[in-house]
């Protein structure tokens, strides 16, 4: 219908039509599917890395472990029996437990000081005899109130408390984001608002040189400079040789550049017309730049902190270095305690064997600090989005 009436349109006027529809170009189509194809291979990466994370971390949740007891029956035991005394000491046992003699798994139904009534043949185990002597095992398995409530971490003898990690994980970021965010704020502000162009680009350069240096070269610094520097200032009663304060310093300088870059792109965004608006009503270059520029960048800015924040607790071979080799439950910043990352580089680096308790848990840990991430990188959207300005 729209051809016939181009035609006629055409005939009457006696001028030719001009075709204004896109003609096709094949370097554009195949620039196109390029950026689909990279699109798509991220999103399918993503979701590879969290369903593996997923994947191992149910494992850790699901699987059985066994603690030995340090009980021991005290006389043969038939395989018709359902009751036989144990040995004093150990660990407590309770109604519910799950234990094992031998290759025989059972369940307590009650017990009394020195004996046990249990319910045998459990978990498709077959009841047999047991000997005076052996041993008892009792079954063991994470929970997610354990795992997020207890205070101490140790696997392979059934401690599955995460929470020391995480906190040895946030005290070093906060003391790394005490240090970067002042500096980088006050680096970024001179570099837009004060520095001239000469200086700019000398200064920027060097900066992004300390993003260049390896991360382990961070972690031998603070364990061999800021360490001693440390525990001569504080005393070396006071600080430890491995502690999380000098680790967290370091870290700070680590994420410096990319405080500063970040924040100096949204101080030079925001417009002139306001820097000269605030002139013209009088006010100073400090007044302008802390009461107007800042404020206009404020998303800009927030968007740089939570991102610095999220590659600090993701720094591995700094905290691994320096900031001790053992979980410990402390709020102290100058003693030994492991981090998350630094953790599973430890644990990892050994030889642990595939599919055990162990293995499993850098898994576990792995997907908690996915979560931790994700979870500033939205809080980081919801910001830029909320406090936004538009000119």
């Amino acid at each position: 219908m729209r051809d016939t009436a181009l035609s006629l349109d055409v005939q009457a006027t006696g001028v030719a039509a001009v075709d204004l529809r896109r003609k096709p170009r094949l370097g554009e189509k195949v620039i196109q599917s390029f950026l689909l194809i990279c699109a798509v291979t991220s999103i399918f990466t993503t979701v590879g890395i969290v369903y593996e994370l997923a994947r191992e971390s149910l494992h850790f949740f699901t699987r059985q472990s066994w603690e030995n007891t340090n009980k021991r029956i005290v006389a043969d035991v038939g395989a018709q029996a359902a009751t036989f005394e144990v040995s004093q000491g150990g660990a407590v046992l309770r109604e519910g437990d799950i234990v094992r003699l031998d290759e025989e798994v059972m369940q307590i139904v009650s017990r009394t000081s020195d004996a046990l009534t249990v319910a045998r043949g459990q978990q498709g185990t077959a009841a047999a005899a047991h000997d005076a002597g052996a041993t008892l095992f009792k079954a063991s398995r994470a929970t997610l109130r354990e795992f997020f409530t207890s205070t101490k971490w140790n696997p392979q003898i059934g401690h599955f408390g995460v929470l020391p990690l995480v906190i040895s994980t946030l005290i070093t970021s906060s003391i790394a984001m005490l240090v970067a965010l002042p500096l980088g704020l006050s680096t970024a502000i001179y570099l837009s608002e004060y520095a001239s162009e000469r200086a700019r680009k000398t200064l920027k350069p060097i900066l992004e040189v300390l993003a260049g240096i390896p991360t382990v070269v961070y972690g031998y610094f603070a364990l061999t400079f800021m360490t001693p520097l440390l525990r001569s200032i504080l005393g070396r009663d006071v600080v430890e040789v491995y502690n999380m304060a000098s680790a967290g310093i370091v870290m700070g300088i680590l994420i410096l550049p990319m405080v500063t870059s970040m924040s100096e792109d949204a101080l030079s965004a925001v417009p002139n017309a306001l820097r000269q608006a605030a002139y013209a009503m009088g006010a100073t270059r400090v007044e302008t730049a802390l009461q107007v520029v800042v404020p206009a960048a404020f998303s800009g800015l927030a968007a740089a902190f939570i991102v610095s924040i999220s590659r600090a607790i993701g720094e591995t071979m700094i905290v691994a270095i320096a900031a001790g080799a053992g979980p410990a439950f402390t709020f102290n910043p100058f003693q030994a305690a492991e981090t998350m990352t630094g953790h599973i580089v430890r644990i990892s680096g050994g030889d642990i064997s595939y599919d055990s308790i162990d293995y499993n848990s850098i898994f576990a840990i792995g997907l908690l600090l996915f979560f931790m991430t994700l979870t500033l990188n939205v809080i980081s959207q919801c910001i830029v989005r909320r406090y936004r300005e538009v000119y």
